[in-house]
């Protein structure tokens, strides 16, 4: 059973980084790396027909999951593509999907990794999967040209207000690349100048004895773990986490060490809406073996704090000559702090599923982190070929982050000694 949902009912702007991801599409194609799934688990006796319908409202709410991108003569634009489905299917038996998309049931793996049509649509779609008695699993995935991290907690909100029954006001109207476009022209004279002495084309980055080189989007493989994130003062958890994995790369033998970045550039007035607002930028470190690891993190915090100034300009504005790449450097990472609490779907037990593998990377190794009151979820995405082993990479990862967390103090050569070899 299948049901569609209205179109967007105008036509706005591309941002920037929805222009850059149609290209990319356009040119080289990224398979399912652009893929943004999400799994709701509902237990209790939940109503398919409510959750169907309270599917089809979210789309009539945000209707920018009903759009595609499409050249017309004022640039690049979002107009309105095909309805989007809510499909409904019995898949008996299966519970929370582990490891990755090859052990799921055909019926979800399809949901996940179809194709999408970025010239037709739908760039998003819904299954109410009915698994058993009481049991119900929404599988949502939309395609990264509407779609976000934080649009996932907004979706699954309002997911859970409309079953309940509430009517939650819409969010305002807003033209996102039309702000974009504004806020840029303010920014690019010192964006340019900041970058023009910083940028270097990241070469290989070591891990485990292995030079990881990829900066496409290919077939990967996730392997998820939870870790626990220490408090360390002057740090934010997020400043914490990207010291250790500099660290820790620094440790495997880079003496200069580069991570892609995603960086939220959400404004205030987008809160409540679903779509994209990101940017990926580099960050830099020069970690020497004599440093205490606070006194690194420190460092980098600064450096930071540079590249946040510019957080609202894509590099490839700052630098029109950059050529195009699915990721910035070989090894990335992307860090959420959970703004909303969990839904309450009234009277049901609700499980959301936030970092659900989509069979692909963009690079050779990233780091896609959620960070909420149960702890630091974090599904690192890799490229088999160039790095097999990652639960070795993780596990190095979550003693470090463990070491220096327990005493900021330790030089960089005293943390654990990770596993280096010649590549």
């Amino acid at each position: 059973m299948s049901a569609g949902t209205a179109s967007p009912r105008e036509e706005v702007e591309a941002t920037v980084l929805q222009q850059g991801i149609w290209v990319t599409e356009q040119t080289t194609g990224a398979g399912t790396a652009y893929h943004m799934p999400l799994l709701v688990h509902l237990r209790g006796g939940p109503d398919p027909d409510a959750l169907a319908a309270a599917c089809a409202a979210v789309v009539d709410r945000h209707p920018v999951l009903g759009s595609v991108a499409a050249e017309t003569a004022g640039g690049l634009r979002l107009v309105p593509g095909a309805p989007v489905p809510v499909r409904r299917r019995r898949t008996p038996g299966w519970g929370d999907p582990a490891g990755n998309p090859e052990d799921w049931p055909e019926a979800v793996r399809e949901e996940v990794l179809a194709p999408f049509d970025v010239d037709t649509g739908p760039l998003a779609r819904f299954a109410v999967h009915e698994t058993g008695p009481g049991r119900l699993t929404l599988a949502f995935t939309a395609h990264h040209l509407v779609f976000d991290g934080h649009s996932k907690d907004i979706l699954v909100a309002d997911l859970a207000a409309l079953y309940n029954g509430e009517d939650p006001h819409p969010p305002p109207p807003l033209d996102p690349g039309r702000a974009e476009r504004e806020r840029i022209a303010e920014a690019l004279p010192a964006a340019r100048e900041f970058w023009s002495s910083r940028w270097r084309e990241p070469g290989e980055t070591v891990v485990r004895g292995r030079a990881l080189r990829s900066r496409r989007a290919a077939e990967g493989r996730t392997l998820r773990l939870r870790a626990g994130l220490p408090a360390v003062a002057g740090l934010t958890r997020f400043e914490t986490l990207l010291a250790a994995l500099h660290a820790l790369l620094a440790g495997y033998g880079n003496a200069a060490v580069t991570t892609a970045v995603d960086l939220s550039t959400r404004p205030a007035e987008a809160a409540g809406h679903i779509g994209v607002f990101v940017n990926e930028l580099p960050v830099t470190s020069h970690p020497e073996p004599g440093e205490t690891f606070g006194a690194f993190a420190t460092g980098l915090r600064a450096r930071l704090r540079e590249v946040y100034r510019f957080r609202g300009v894509p590099l490839s504005r700052a630098l029109p000559r950059l050529r195009p790449h699915a990721a910035l450097a070989p090894v990335s990472v992307s860090y959420r702090a959970r703004a909303l609490q969990d839904p309450v779907f009234s009277g049901l037990e609700c499980a959301v599923d936030r970092t659900v593998p989509n069979g692909s990377v963009r690079g050779a190794l990233h780091l896609q982190c959620v960070d909420g009151p149960d702890g630091l979820d974090i599904a690192l995405r890799h490229d088999p070929g160039a790095l097999p082993d990652a639960g070795a990479f993780a596990a190095d990862l979550l003693l470090l982050l463990e070491r220096a967390g327990r005493d900021p103090g330790l030089r960089l050569r005293d943390l654990p000694a990770p596993h280096r070899t010649t590549p």
